[in-house]
């Protein structure tokens, strides 16, 4: 990540925040504590715009990760990496009189590198999940979504088309940890190649429709395009490459227990797409031993349940408190190299009354590796005579991976929230012989 590159990035964001510092007395100046954006309300343009229909943002997230003990590799050092979004949100119906209509554009840029890349898993294995959630995917610009979205029926029908991801509305949940195991939609992070999260985008149909004010289903039709995920295709709009669909179905249930707000999810999906089986070959035999093309099989599959409550409210307060939370996905075994994964965990935001929008999170995630998946690589390691893991034509055999992340998050300002955290990886890319790993990171979240 070159140093001049960021120093590039930033610059319009002096120009913006010395617009938002010459701005009215009644309107937020720029780094005033208070306001929603660091750069000000712009003289009370940007307020102005609002009611007028335009939402314009700039937003950056920024994680720096250091490995103190444990690792494939010991050699201690830290890796820092980011992402900008750049994005406006448009009301038509403000703007051009159509009733109950949005449109999304946004861009993003990430850069950077990743601590789990060769400190924390053995290269030939990787780890499951990442100490460094924001990096991936290409550290590259992308078009992350254009969609334009209506609702009919007094907004009981909603429907949205575009470019955007399966987890932006399916299998979502909140991304304040730095472990990817806890951030955004899991089923993306454990059926990669086929459902893309965020910042890779896609041609995309969702149609929802609120049944009660608690409760609303919702399907799914997304591309299947894996050239999508390639660095030079970050603003692909054609066609080509595609192989299938994702069909994603939910029923989203969000009751209030005791006056505090809950919300749950239960979910599958199908893929149409052909995927190669992890263990057996074209004639039913393990492939590791044959060395014939894998066996296709016309379709994948998977479910997930999602589940977020507020337990407490701090001294009457329902703004803080203490928050539970649970993911739990299942994949088809038969194509997926991760079979289940299941993470629980908590938020207590609020917990000292000199620091009320303060929060402190606590996750513990297990990633199992499908048993087939295993026996392929110790069959392999057996056709070749090699049971040394040191022996870099070893194929490491992978089992469980382990992930545990305790954070604090400071609430800076309205704009900025800044999130130290302890994270530890036991058997990183679920191989035992791979010592367990401690990692301090910092994760930075701020609205321009």
């Amino acid at each position: 990540m070159a140093h001049c590159k960021r120093i590039r990035s930033l610059a319009p964001l002096t120009l913006l925040a010395a617009f938002g510092a010459s701005g009215g007395a009644h309107a937020a100046g720029a780094f005033d504590p208070e306001s929603k954006w660091m750069t000000g309300d712009w003289g009370g343009t940007r307020t102005e715009l609002l009611e007028k229909g335009y939402d314009f943002s700039l937003e950056y997230v920024g994680e720096v990760a250091g490995n103190l003990d444990g690792g494939y590799n010991d050699d201690r050092t830290a890796r820092y990496s980011d992402q900008f979004a750049l994005g406006v949100k448009l009301d038509l119906e403000k703007i051009l009189g159509w009733q109950d209509t949005e449109f999304k554009l946004a861009v993003t840029e990430r850069s950077g590198r990743n601590l789990s890349n060769d400190r924390i898993s053995d290269p030939r294995a990787g780890q499951f999940s990442s100490v460094q959630e924001v990096w991936g995917r290409g550290q590259t610009w992308r078009l992350t979504q254009m969609w334009i979205k209506q609702q009919y029926f007094d907004q009981a029908l909603d429907v949205k088309v575009g470019r955007f991801g399966p987890g932006e509305d399916f299998n979502s949940f909140p991304c304040d940890f730095q472990n990817l195991a806890f951030c955004g939609s899991q089923v993306g992070n454990w059926v990669g190649s086929i459902w893309y999260n965020w910042p890779v985008s896609q041609w995309a149909l969702r149609v929802k429709y609120t049944i009660t004010p608690e409760f609303f289903t919702q399907v799914g039709v997304f591309e299947q395009n894996p050239s999508n995920l390639e660095t030079g295709n970050g603003f692909k709009l054609s066609g080509s490459g595609t192989q299938g669909m994702i069909l994603p179905v939910e029923m989203v249930w969000s009751p209030k227990v005791n006056g505090l707000p809950g919300e749950y999810r239960l979910g599958y999906y199908y893929s149409t797409a052909k995927a190669d089986d992890v263990y057996e070959d074209i004639n039913g035999q393990p492939q590791a031993i044959t060395g014939n093309d894998f066996k296709s099989h016309s379709s994948k599959h998977g479910g997930w349940v999602v589940a977020q409550q507020q337990v407490t409210a701090h001294n009457g307060d329902a703004a803080r408190g203490l928050s539970l939370f649970a993911n739990f996905t299942v994949h088809d075994k038969a194509t997926n190299v991760v079979d289940n994964y299941q993470q629980v965990g908590l938020v207590y935001k609020g917990a000292f009354d000199g620091r009320a929008k303060d929060d402190i999170g606590f996750g513990v995630a297990r990633i199992h590796v499908n048993d087939d998946v295993k026996k392929r690589a110790e069959l392999l390691n057996a056709v070749s005579g090699i049971n040394d893991y040191d022996n870099p034509a070893f194929v490491p055999v992978q089992k469980t991976e382990y992930n545990a992340e305790l954070y604090y998050g400071f609430h800076v300002t309205n704009w900025l929230t800044v999130r130290p955290n302890l994270q530890y990886i036991r058997s990183p890319g679920g191989v035992d012989e791979v010592d367990n790993a401690v990692v301090a990171g910092l994760k930075i979240q701020s609205v321009f």
